[in-house]
C-alpha cells in the first residue's frame, strides 16, 4: 500500500471499540473474522445479524428489541427495519443522568458555558412538559431558528422525547430561506435566539422572526433563547424581544430559560415509539429549487450513527467531541448523536477566522478536544493562510481530524500531518442529508491512505457502477451505489404521499439500487476516492471528467485562494472552464493561465486542462460551505438560477455573468 500517511499502533487497535465489536461478533456468531476486510463483507452479506449486533453492543435503549430485524430486505425502498421495536430517540442520547459534562459551549465573543446530564435532563424535561402543555403531540412539527449552542439541543430532544419531529436551519438565513424550508412543514412551535455573534459582529434574529410568524400561520408559540440579551425573563416592556413579538394575533411568545426550569421534579417523560417513527426533517440545498423535505427515522438515525460515532471514530465514554458546523447542516445531528455514546459535546458559534485562523485549534487545546471536525474547504484555506498549529498549539489529547464537506485533496493530507498534527487518524467523510450519515469513512484502525477515505461504512454494500448498471472494478470511475438497504435510508418525503418523488430523487438511475450522486473509484485495499458529484462531472469530447481532479491541482498554486470548475457547452461540445479567486494583490496573467494548464495537463490529462481561465472576486457557496458549481453553470448558460436564498453569498453570481472570456 503507497502513501501511507499514518498507522495505528498496537494500543490503539487493542482500545478501539470496532475492536471490541470485532470480537462480539466473532464470539456470538462463533466466527473468526480478524481484519476490516472480513468484518466489513460480512456486515453486507449477514446484514440483520450485523444491525442486530450493533443494536446490543451500544445498548440502546429501548422498550423492547422485537425478534424481526429486516422484512422485505430485498426492496428498495420497501425494507422494513426491525418493526416490532419500540424506542424513543431522546432516551437513548439522555441514558446518563450524573454530573459529568454533557455539553461545552463556547462563543466568539468569549462566552463559554458548561451543561452537566443531569442538567441536560432536567431541562429536556421541563421543556417537554411545557410542549405537552401547548398541545405539541406525535407527528407534530417544531422548528428550530438557532446557533449551534446547547438550547438548541434541549429543545430538539424535548422535541424527540414526545415524538413531535424536529427541523431546524441556521439563523444567518434569510427569510425567503427559512420560509422554503419551515413554510413547507407548517412548524407549530418556533424556538429562535434573540441573534447570534459571526465574524466580530452581533446579528439580530427577531427581525426575520416577526416576518416568518406573519407568513406561516401554523407558528402557534415562539420560543425565545436570551443570547445576545440574556435577561429574557423580564416582563418588562422594555425588554427587546417582548416588544418585537408581543401583539401579533396568533402567535404567543415565551422565554426559554423559564419554560426549562419549571421548579418540578417530576421525572422525564418519553414516548415509546416505533422504529420508522419520523425524528426529523432535513432540507436539501435548495440551490437547484425549492430544497427536499427529507424525512429520517428516529431508528435508522440512532443505530447508524451511533455505529459511526462509536465504531468509525472510536468515541467512548467521557471524551470530547468537536464539529464546526451550523444547526443548518446534517453535521449537527450527527454530532448531536454523540451524546449516545455518553460523550461531551464541544459546541462553537461564531466564524472560524475570528479573530483569526487559530481560533478552532485554540479551542482544542484549551479544551483538550479528542476528536475536531471542520470542512475540507477549512483545511485547505488554513494551509493557504500559512497557519501551522504544530508550531504555536499543544495537542496532546487530539486523536482524530474529521474532514467532510467535499473531497479532502492529497495536499491536503500533507498540511495535516506537516503542520496540525502527525500522530492523529485523519478521517475523510463522505455520505450527505440524504442519508443523514456516511457511505465512506474513518477507521482509527486502519492506516490512512494520503487522499483516500479510508473505508466503506459497516453494513453498506457500496459499490461504483458503470452507465449500464454494471459494479465496476477497483481504480474504475464510476457512480457511487449502495445495493443493498440500510436503516438510515430516509422514510420518505414530507407531503410526498405516493413516494414518487422520493423513488425518482434515488431510484430511478438504477432499479432496486440507491444512486447517490458522487462519481468514486474503490481502492484494492477497501478505501474509496471521490472525484466530485456526478451532476457536476464534465464531459469534454465524451470524456467524464470529476471536478476533484482539477480542484486538486488548482489549489497547489499559492496565488489561488479558492476555484470553480463547470462544463460549458461549446460549439457542439463541452469545453471545461476554470474560475479563479486570487489572493489579495494577485491579477491572472497569461504567465499564470500557462502555468496552471502546463501543470494541469503534467498532473492530469489533456482532457482535463481548461480551455478558459477566469477570475472572479468571489465564489459562491451554500451555507455549509459547498460551492455552487450547477449555480454558476446555469448563470453561465443563461439560465435562471431558481433558489439563490439557499446561498450564503448569491451576490457572487453576478460575477459570473455575460463574461466576454466566455464569448469566445
Amino acid at each position: 500500500m503507497k502513501n501511507i500517511m499514518w498507522r495505528p499502533d498496537a494500543e490503539r487497535v487493542a482500545n478501539a471499540p470496532i475492536t471490541g465489536f470485532l470480537a462480539f461478533v466473532n464470539q456470538r456468531y462463533d466466527l473468526s473474522l480478524d481484519s476490516y476486510t472480513e468484518l466489513h463483507a460480512w456486515s453486507v452479506e449477514h446484514t440483520a445479524d450485523f444491525w442486530s449486533s450493533m443494536w446490543d453492543f451500544n445498548g440502546i435503549v429501548c422498550e423492547h428489541k422485537g425478534e424481526r430485524i429486516l422484512e422485505n430486505g430485498s426492496a428498495m425502498p420497501g425494507a422494513s427495519w426491525f418493526p416490532d421495536a419500540r424506542l424513543n430517540f431522546a432516551a437513548n442520547l439522555l441514558r446518563r443522568n450524573d454530573d459529568s459534562v454533557a455539553i461545552v459551549f463556547k462563543s466568539e465573543n468569549g462566552d463559554q458555558v458548561e451543561l452537566t446530564h443531569a442538567q441536560m435532563r432536567s431541562q429536556v424535561a421541563s421543556l417537554s412538559r411545557a410542549l405537552r402543555a401547548k398541545g405539541v403531540s406525535v407527528g407534530d412539527r417544531v422548528a428550530g431558528f438557532v446557533p449551534n449552542m446547547p438550547e438548541a439541543i434541549v429543545a430538539m430532544l424535548a422535541t424527540a422525547s414526545i415524538g413531535a419531529v424536529w427541523s431546524s436551519c441556521s439563523p444567518d438565513f434569510g427569510v425567503s430561506g427559512v420560509l422554503d424550508r419551515f413554510g413547507q412543514i407548517e412548524p407549530r412551535v418556533l424556538f429562535t435566539a434573540d441573534g447570534y455573534h459571526y465574524n466580530g459582529k452581533q446579528h439580530d434574529s427577531l427581525a426575520v422572526v416577526c416576518e416568518l410568524t406573519d407568513q406561516m400561520p401554523s407558528v402557534e408559540s415562539v420560543v425565545v433563547i436570551g443570547y445576545l440579551n440574556k435577561d429574557d425573563t423580564s416582563e418588562s416592556r422594555n425588554n427587546p424581544w417582548l416588544q418585537k413579538l408581543t401583539g401579533r394575533a396568533h402567535t404567543i411568545a415565551e422565554s426559554f430559560s423559564v419554560l426549562t426550569n419549571d421548579g418540578s421534579t417530576e421525572p422525564l417523560q418519553t414516548e415509546s415509539l416505533p422504529f420508522d417513527h419520523p425524528l426529523y426533517i432535513m432540507f436539501s440545498s435548495g440551490t437547484t429549487g425549492k430544497p427536499k423535505c427529507i424525512v429520517h427515522g428516529a431508528g435508522g438515525t440512532l443505530l447508524q450513527q451511533v455505529k459511526e460515532q462509536q465504531l468509525h471514530v472510536g468515541v467512548q465514554a467521557d471524551e470530547r467531541v468537536f464539529f464546526f458546523t451550523t444547526c443548518g447542516w446534517m453535521m449537527w445531528n450527527w454530532l448531536v448523536s454523540a451524546l449516545a455514546v455518553e460523550a461531551t459535546l464541544m459546541l462553537f458559534d461564531g466564524s472560524p477566522f475570528y479573530p483569526d485562523g487559530n481560533v478552532l485549534f485554540d479551542y482544542a487545546q484549551e479544551a483538550n478536544i479528542h476528536y475536531l471536525g471542520t470542512s475540507a474547504k477549512f483545511i485547505d484555506a488554513c494551509n493557504k493562510a500559512g497557519i501551522a498549529p504544530a508550531e504555536t498549539h499543544q495537542l496532546p489529547e487530539l486523536k482524530s481530524i474529521l474532514s467532510t464537506g467535499s473531497p479532502l485533496v492529497p495536499e491536503s493530507f500533507d498540511y495535516v500531518y506537516d503542520k496540525i498534527a502527525s500522530n492523529i487518524c485523519l478521517s475523510s467523510m463522505s455520505g450527505g442529508t440524504d442519508i443523514i450519515s456516511c457511505f465512506a469513512l474513518g477507521n482509527p484502525t486502519l492506516p490512512v491512505v494520503r487522499g483516500e477515505l479510508q473505508c466503506i461504512g459497516l453494513g453498506l454494500d457500496v459499490q461504483s457502477y458503470s452507465d449500464d448498471g454494471h459494479a465496476l472494478p477497483t481504480g474504475e470511475k464510476g457512480e457511487l451505489v449502495c445495493v443493498r438497504p440500510f436503516p438510515s435510508m430516509p422514510i420518505g418525503f414530507f407531503n410526498d404521499t405516493d413516494g414518487s418523488r422520493y423513488h425518482s430523487a434515488y431510484f430511478d438511475r438504477f432499479d432496486n439500487v440507491w444512486c447517490h450522486g458522487d462519481y468514486v473509484s474503490l481502492t484494492d485495499h477497501a478505501g474509496m476516492v471521490i472525484y466530485g458529484r456526478s451532476d457536476a462531472v464534465l464531459n469534454p469530447g465524451g470524456v467524464r471528467i470529476g471536478t476533484a481532479e482539477i480542484y486538486r491541482q488548482v489549489e497547489q498554486f499559492d496565488e489561488i485562494v479558492e476555484s470553480l470548475v463547470i462544463g460549458q457547452s461549446w460549439q457542439n461540445d463541452v469545453r471545461v472552464v476554470l474560475f479563479v479567486r486570487l489572493r489579495e494583490g494577485e491579477q491572472l496573467d497569461d504567465a499564470l493561465i500557462k502555468r496552471l494548464q502546463v501543470h494541469i495537463r503534467s498532473n492530469a490529462t489533456p482532457r482535463h486542462v481548461p480551455e478558459r481561465v477566469v477570475q472572479v472576486s468571489d465564489i459562491p457557496r451554500t451555507r455549509s460551505g459547498k460551492i455552487v458549481e450547477l449555480a454558476v453553470r446555469k448563470v453561465v448558460h443563461g439560465d435562471v438560477v431558481d433558489n439563490i436564498d439557499a446561498l450564503a453569498n448569491p451576490e457572487a453570481l453576478d460575477y459570473f455573468k455575460d463574461r466576454h472570456e466566455l464569448r469566445e
